[in-house]
């Protein structure tokens, strides 16, 4: 009897091996499904933002003139003004890079801890959104924050270097 219930089992287990084998290798292979959260908010969700938009003044223009990054980074801001976040399509490494290039070319006339630290607050923003963009369960109303939030921190740095020129160009002469 002992043995009978051994050998029942042991088909029992073989069958249900078997029934879970896949026939064909491709039912196997699990396919990554394609994000394409580009869709999830248009220009005029964009500009319906409420923000204050700072740009550089002329003093701020004329101290970083050869500050490449800036400007690269200043394309991308505009491109996300248009909608068009591709950039941030698995592109961690890219945004890892152009961030050390731009903390490390700072131009020495406007180089702060305060503009660093608005460097990084952008930074951190941009792995956000680069995060959320990427991330298959991303609700419009998330996306639409992150990407108001990068504008906002850009906006804030441009600010910061408008401070540190205005602050700079003031000569206040000290009594003798």
């Amino acid at each position: 009897m002992k043995m009978m219930r051994n050998k029942f089992l042991w088909l029992v287990g073989i069958s249900i091996l078997l029934w879970n084998c896949k026939k064909d290798p491709d039912q196997a292979a699990t396919t990554e499904t394609e994000v394409d959260n580009s869709k999830l908010i248009s220009e005029n969700d964009i500009k319906s933002f409420d923000y204050t938009e700072f740009s550089i003044d002329n003093k701020v223009q004329a101290q970083i003139k050869d500050w490449a990054e800036y400007y690269k980074l200043q394309d991308v801001i505009e491109k996300v003004k248009a909608s068009d976040l591709h950039f941030f399509k698995d592109n961690e490494k890219t945004i890892k890079d152009a961030f050390k290039e731009l903390k490390a070319t700072i131009p020495g006339t406007i180089k702060s801890p305060s503009i660093e630290a608005r460097i990084l607050v952008v930074e951190t923003k941009f792995y956000k959104l680069e995060s959320l963009f990427n991330l298959g369960t991303t609700s419009e109303k998330e996306l639409e924050a992150s990407v108001e939030e990068v504008l906002v921190a850009f906006s804030n740095l441009n600010l910061q270097m408008n401070k540190k020129a205005e602050f700079d160009a003031i000569n206040i002469v000290k009594p003798q």
